[in-house]
């Protein structure tokens, strides 16, 4: 949304987590596209929390090492902010009006629509089309972030070694990733509500995606890290070797019935709550698809639960299904972060869409 000067290739989508920075570089092909850097580097406690940066300085030292380790030759990047910081309406706008015309128009009356001083934000628009059932106006997206959001991400981009071209919105990229996955989706998503529930470390997303456009984004507090604390408190381990051993195994027999299917049922009590949010937001009566995406949807069992809780197909994102890897792409540990991924895949199609 928010571009920064000129759109050049080749770019790396980057995305920044509350655990790890992600990076992902796509290549067009004839048939699709095919993954040509990648890296994932974790980072420090608290450099980022609910997904404000904290610490530049640690992120853009993570995201240096990650570029280093991807062997990307890229030094431009599309990065995100989250949607929980950005301001979006829709308005109406005549359709007749250049790019130029309208441009001018927004800025002027943009203070009716942004409740912060127009110095203190980034604001952008993108022409969605026809305006329903009015072809003499068209849909306009109109988005604007407070500018230390958009600053502190150019600032991780600059200790990395690259330029932010873009900055995108999270829930935009996950429109843009979608096309990766529908595949997966009854009738490949025509005329289909698909739910993409992104479960991660500290914070869960809802996006639903409606015959390819996104018509409702929810986030709230929730994710994995109740998981670690949970295993600290009931086996005494530090949170780091906590997360350690979530991952890599080694923890005693209760820990599966007592500690990780309690939290599997929490997960999908909570996107059972996501989905009654959507329901009561009058969009649509129903879901056809659930795609489980972040960290937590890579635990065992879990789409299964969710599909048998609420009487809905799910499945986990597979956004590189019909995706091609170049030779040094390590394939296993790629698809071993797969679900995580999405928003770094969504950034990532901006370099070639």
């Amino acid at each position: 949304m928010f571009s920064i000067g000129s759109k050049k290739p080749p770019m790396v989508g980057v995305d920044i987590s509350s655990t790890a920075v992600k990076l992902l570089e796509f290549s067009k092909l004839k048939d699709g596209y095919r993954v040509e850097s990648y890296g994932v580097e974790p980072l420090p406690a608290n450099a980022v929390t609910e997904k404000t940066i904290q610490d530049v300085e640690a992120v853009g030292e993570a995201l240096r090492r990650a570029v280093k380790k991807s062997g990307t030759r890229a030094k431009h990047a599309a990065l995100a902010v989250a949607g929980s910081a950005v301001i979006t309406k829709k308005i109406l706008m005549p359709a007749n009006q250049s790019d130029e015309e309208m441009e001018y128009q927004i800025q002027a009356e943009a203070d009716q629509y942004i409740p912060y001083p127009l110095e203190e934000v980034y604001l952008d628009f993108e022409v969605l089309g026809e305006a329903p059932n009015n072809p003499e106006s068209v849909e306009v997206l109109l988005a604007a972030s407070r500018a230390e959001n958009v600053s502190t991400r150019t600032a991780v981009a600059d200790i990395a070694g690259l330029t932010a071209k873009i900055i995108d919105v999270e829930a935009y990229t996950i429109e843009n990733a979608y096309t990766l996955i529908t595949n997966q989706i009854p009738d490949y998503g025509v005329d289909k509500t698909t739910a993409i529930v992104d479960i991660g470390a500290t914070m869960t997303s809802l996006n639903v995606i409606y015959d390819g456009r996104l018509v409702y984004t929810r986030e709230q507090p929730f994710g994995g890290k109740q998981l670690t604390e949970e295993i600290m408190r009931r086996y005494g381990l530090s949170y780091e070797d906590a997360g350690r051993v979530k991952k890599e195994g080694g923890l005693p027999e209760n820990y599966e019935p007592e500690v990780l299917q309690p939290f599997k049922q929490t997960m999908a009590q909570q996107v059972g709550r996501f989905l009654q949010f959507f329901y009561s937001s009058g969009e649509h009566e129903h879901v056809d698809y659930i795609a489980l995406a972040g960290g937590c949807s890579s635990i065992p069992g879990i789409a299964e639960l969710v599909e048998s809780n609420l009487g809905i197909a799910t499945g986990v994102a597979d956004p590189f299904s019909n995706t091609k890897m170049a030779s040094r792409i390590a394939k296993q540990r790629i698809v071993n972060d797969m679900p995580s991924l999405m928003i770094a895949c969504g950034l990532a199609l901006r370099g070639v869409m």
